[in-house]
């Protein structure tokens, strides 16, 4: 059926100023089943619930979505571009020092729509669902990434954080640790190590001193994404999940492909990627108004932070690109509803899994 007529398509600075995306957030339940089971059959039932699953856009809806985009589509002058780039890390660390972590809530859903990340999904990691067969040691590699205050000094080969474990998760883009500390909260499996990192030192700071942060189990760091030369504290096939929330859109887009292929090279064979992030025409970027465009459906944010709007196409380019194999790759096309005000916002997000090779023949358990 077609989507009611959207309400709060407007010129107003969007909301939702953090590729955290605390907007999709709000409205989710930690009980809801995974997207895509709540449609609306009904446009005179739109206010009885929250929000509404894969909501399909009528050819005029889509029509004026791209109208509006092609309106606020003259980028800015490349001096005002270079400057969002070269002053990044400053306009991020402004963000966490204002909001700290009362900006965003802990992402309660990433369990149902990311079962790799639970803790009955590590029990069973020989399964077809599982990331990674393997609960070997990581291989011999020298310590990485680690600067002066973490490391003491000399460290054997196989001396890293989380050298011990059978079971990583590295998340990129942590901000305050609202993925990390759900995770550390509800998986108590003893081989589990989580490494977590942003690109602003300030946040870094505040996951490092909230009280559930434990460094025998969680490993935080300051990392830049978008330096294919920096270096990471976990060495190359160690990890059974990287974990991308709202975070590769704040990337300049010449620069998401050299970060995924070296994401890539961190995955243990049978290694997945889990991503979620903004979708073309969602609300955010509809409300942008003229003078925020620096490229093709990139644009920055009244508080300098950047954001991209992908599609399932480009996306699967990226993974693709990095050698990876898809499992999903799908459009949430969520109709979410303020019933106090009477207000319709229509969200599009993608989400994707894609995983490493577990063999030399290239077997990847893809699913169409």
């Amino acid at each position: 059926m077609a989507a009611p007529v959207a309400v709060g398509v407007s010129n107003e600075e969007p909301t939702d100023k953090s590729t955290n995306g605390p907007t999709e957030t709000t409205l989710e339940n930690p009980k809801r089943p995974q997207f895509g089971n709540r449609f609306l059959t009904d446009p005179r039932q739109v206010f009885q619930h929250n929000a509404w699953d894969n909501v399909q856009w009528s050819e005029e809806q889509e029509e004026a979505a791209r109208k509006k985009v092609e309106e606020n589509s003259q980028p800015l002058p490349p001096e005002k571009q270079e400057e969002f780039d070269v002053r990044a890390s400053e306009y991020w660390n402004e963000f966490y020092t204002i909001h700290e972590n009362r900006f965003f809530k802990d992402r309660h859903w990433l369990f149902t729509e990311f079962p790799e990340l639970a803790p009955k999904h590590q029990q069973s990691r020989s399964s077809t669902e599982g990331v990674s067969g393997s609960t070997e040691p990581a291989p011999s590699a020298p310590s990485l990434g680690l600067t002066a205050e973490d490391s003491p000094g000399s460290r054997s080969e196989l001396d890293f954080p989380g050298a011990s474990a059978s079971y990583r998760i590295l998340e990129v883009g942590c901000g305050v640790g609202n993925t990390v500390f759900p995770i550390l909260k509800t998986n108590n499996d003893p081989g589990l190590f989580v490494y977590c990192c942003d690109f602003s030192s300030t946040a870094v700071d505040l996951v490092k001193s909230n009280p559930e942060y434990d460094p025998s189990r969680c490993f935080a760091f300051i990392h830049d994404l978008s330096d294919e030369a920096a270096t990471l504290p976990a060495p190359e096939s160690s990890l059974d999940v990287i974990v991308l929330i709202f975070v590769l859109s704040a990337l300049h887009p010449n620069k998401m492909q050299g970060a995924i292929s070296k994401l890539a090279r961190l995955l243990k064979p049978g290694g997945v990627f889990l991503l979620r992030d903004y979708g073309r025409y969602d609300m955010a970027q509809l409300r942008f108004k003229k003078g925020r465009c620096l490229s093709e459906h990139f644009y920055v944010r009244g508080d300098g932070t950047r954001v991209y709007f992908f599609t399932q196409d480009e996306l699967h380019n990226l993974f693709t690109g990095a050698g990876l194999h898809k499992v999903q790759n799908v459009v949430d096309r969520r109709l979410q509803v303020n019933r106090g005000k009477q207000l319709t916002m229509y969200r599009v997000w993608v989400q994707c899994k894609y995983r490493k090779s577990s063999t030399a023949t290239g077997e990847s358990g893809t699913q169409e």
